[in-house]
């Protein structure tokens, strides 16, 4: 009898989790059907069970390994520079330029995961709380410079700047891509957030 090949299993994991972007961005998260993720996929109704247990539990694995692949690329762009207000600016620029490169992806994460009781009351979301201390990280780091307040509330902080982030992402979503072009928003984001945090004098340094 023949041996499986483990990565025939995982291109049909990834395949179930890629139709999944499309269809519930395309038909929200409760419109959507198994049956219909499974069609995109390629694969049989029941095959989509042996990999998830329920649609909710679909969408959370899509998730945490979409926010595990965010994680490594926010890193990645981050340690670019060392300068924390360049760091800070690649942080912002990397997450606005999602809305274009990952637009599916986004308007899952942004819209629909917030429809899944499960999600919203039972799961710890690990990886974005690590997503979220790349950016405390370079608030601590600008606040040790001197290059950003010492006075700064660095857990508050960070969550004013996601939260900004968060906002215009999910108006640009909902308005069908119509406001806040994702490169511009990140140039002023940026501009009004470093010239509250920063030390006076510093900002343009």
């Amino acid at each position: 009898m023949p041996k499986k090949d483990p990565s025939h299993a995982g291109n049909k994991r990834n395949r179930i989790l890629q139709a999944s972007i499309e269809v519930f961005s395309r038909k929200g998260f409760f419109g959507s059907k198994v049956s219909e993720i499974a069609r995109a996929s390629g694969v049989a109704d029941g095959t989509i069970y042996i990999y998830f247990k329920s649609k909710d539990d679909l969408l959370i694995s899509l998730f945490e390994e979409k926010m595990d692949e965010i994680v490594v690329e926010a890193r990645k762009k981050v340690l670019e520079h060392s300068n924390p207000l360049d760091q800070l600016r690649a942080y912002i620029e990397n997450h606005m330029s999602l809305l274009i490169g990952e637009a599916g992806l986004i308007e899952v994460l942004q819209v629909e995961l917030r429809q899944s009781s499960k999600f919203m009351k039972d799961y710890k979301p690990v990886k974005f709380f690590e997503y979220l201390d790349i950016l405390g990280g370079i608030l601590e780091e600008g606040k040790d410079a001197g290059v950003f307040r010492s006075d700064m509330n660095v857990r508050l902080a960070r969550r004013i700047i996601f939260g900004a982030m968060d906002e215009l992402s999910r108006t640009y979503v909902l308005s069908k891509r119509q406001k806040f072009h994702p490169t511009v928003t990140a140039s002023e984001v940026f501009r009004l957030l470093a010239e509250g945090i920063c030390t006076p004098g510093k900002e343009n340094s």
